[in-house]
């Protein structure tokens, strides 16, 4: 269900959501927080299909502050979405216009969920300090997004990185974590030695390539290289070096497996998904602490990062990282293996079992 609430007030939107409860049920009784999204117009829908998709694990009053022309007479516009058309939450979407875009946070207020946690959200342009922001002051989690934001990374993450207070975090972090898992759980196997250096490929446009090697850099104390791949997307390959020889993570650009290889074992293909925006919100939801994992990655380690001069070929050409090409190669001939066992598999499992012979 859908409400449009042109011309209204604060007062009128709480009145109508409680009208709301009755005839659609208790729908906000379950409600575990309240995430605020401050977004563009063109922004909006996006940010709302995102956030309903998260609160299916985290079910919130969703409150989309949309900030318009300041401009004109003051106007507040609202609309309200429930039961299937809100997914697991309730929507709030309010329309500031004229001098009223500038008090967003005065809006929002009489709307909060009693009692419950409060989250921020801006899908696009973050203010320069999140925390100083009068709607990131009264949230406990503050969650901005370097890829969507104006400026290359390396100043974005910075600019974060000068303003961090407990409570910050970035989708660029969330979008990591498969990588860390990956990572981490390679060290945990035999030989337990340690890192002497690493280094990640990653495009230039990826803050994440940025935090992933900052996390490196603080984890294992070591020199860790950064070097751009202008021609792709994203992360590329992360290199580990030992005594006993490398540890290789690459992820070809158009899949979402990767390869994993090791000094003395097999090349193994891991599952490696680009990660939904929803799946990151998600993750930043589920905690509401600081993030110190995340304080040490963004203002410990990206300073102490090495920018490569080379380009990512130059790199591969000289051995300094993974080669893309030869991990390609090796997820082809890992699936092809796959199929001719589970082949083999199906040929045996129909095969009549042999008669026992007669006893005479």
């Amino acid at each position: 269900m859908i409400v449009d609430l042109p011309d209204t007030t604060t007062s009128a939107v709480s009145r109508r959501i409680v009208t709301l409860r009755a005839d659609v049920g208790s729908m906000a009784l379950s409600r575990v927080l309240t995430l605020v999204v401050i977004a563009t117009e063109s922004e909006a829908e996006g940010a709302i299909a995102t956030a309903m998709a998260a609160s299916r694990q985290h079910p919130s009053r969703i409150i989309v502050v949309v900030v318009g022309s300041r401009r004109g007479t003051p106007r507040l516009d609202a609309q309200l979405r429930v039961g299937g058309d809100a997914g697991a939450s309730e929507v709030v979407v309010l329309q500031l216009a004229g001098p009223l875009a500038d008090h967003g946070r005065s809006v929002v207020t009489p709307l909060l969920l009693t009692d419950s946690p409060i989250v921020a959200w801006w899908p696009g342009q973050a203010p320069n300090d999140p925390s100083g922001d009068p709607i990131g002051a009264m949230a406990q989690r503050r969650v901005t997004d370097a890829v969507a934001s104006r400026g290359a990374p390396k100043s974005v993450l910075a600019r974060l990185a000068a303003a961090y207070a407990d409570g910050d975090t970035d989708l660029a972090w969330s979008r990591v974590t498969l990588w860390r898992g990956v990572l981490a759980a390679a060290l945990d196997q035999a030989p337990f030695e340690p890192v002497t250096a690493a280094s990640v490929v990653a495009a230039p446009d990826s803050p994440s390539g940025d935090l992933l090697a900052g996390w490196l850099a603080v984890r294992l104390r070591c020199p860790v290289t950064l070097t751009r791949s202008p021609n792709r997307t994203g992360i590329i390959s992360v290199r580990l070096e030992r005594a006993s020889g490398p540890i290789d993570l690459v992820r070809p650009v158009d899949g979402n497996t990767a390869v994993l290889t090791q000094a003395n074992g097999p090349e193994r293909a891991i599952a490696l998904p680009h990660r939904s925006d929803a799946e990151c919100l998600s993750d930043e939801l589920r905690r509401l602490d600081p993030d110190e994992v995340y304080e040490d990655a963004l203002r410990r380690g990206i300073p102490t990062l090495r920018t490569s001069r080379r380009t990512a070929a130059e790199a591969e050409r000289a051995g300094a990282t993974p080669s893309v090409a030869a991990a390609k190669r090796a997820t082809a001939r890992i699936a092809r293996q796959a199929r001719l066992n589970a082949s083999g598999a199906m040929i045996e499992a129909a095969s009549p079992a042999a008669a026992p012979k007669a006893s005479r």
